[in-house]
C-alpha cells in the first residue's frame, strides 16, 4: 500500500530531477539536405522560429533539447504523485 510518507519522497526525488536538468532548450535540432548547417525550431508566441546553431554547439543543444523532453516527462510524473497525495490527504484530511 502507498502511503503519504512514500509519495513525498517519491515527489522530493522527482523534484531533484527537474532541478537538476533545468539547463534546457525547447525546440528541435536539425539539419536540411540541402544546407550544411543546423537550426533550432522552436515555437515563440505561438509563432515557428527557426535558429541558427553553430557546428561547435550543435551536441550541446541536442543534449539541451533532450533534456527538455525528459523534464516534460518529470512533471508528468509529478502531477500523478501530487494527485495521489491530494486523494490520500483528503481521505485523512491532512492537506499541506
Amino acid at each position: 500500500m502507498v502511503t503519504i510518507t512514500i509519495l513525498k519522497e517519491r515527489k522530493r526525488k522527482v523534484e531533484e530531477q527537474i532541478a537538476r536538468n533545468l539547463d534546457m532548450i525547447i525546440g528541435t535540432v536539425s539539419k536540411s539536405p540541402a544546407m550544411k548547417q543546423y537550426n533550432l525550431t522552436t515555437k515563440v508566441e505561438g509563432k515557428t522560429v527557426t535558429r541558427y546553431v553553430r557546428n561547435g554547439l550543435v551536441t550541446h543543444v541536442q543534449k539541451m533539447t533532450l533534456r527538455h523532453q525528459k523534464v516534460k516527462a518529470l512533471i508528468q510524473e509529478l502531477s500523478l504523485i501530487n494527485w495521489e497525495l491530494l486523494k490520500l490527504q483528503s481521505k485523512e484530511k491532512t492537506w499541506v
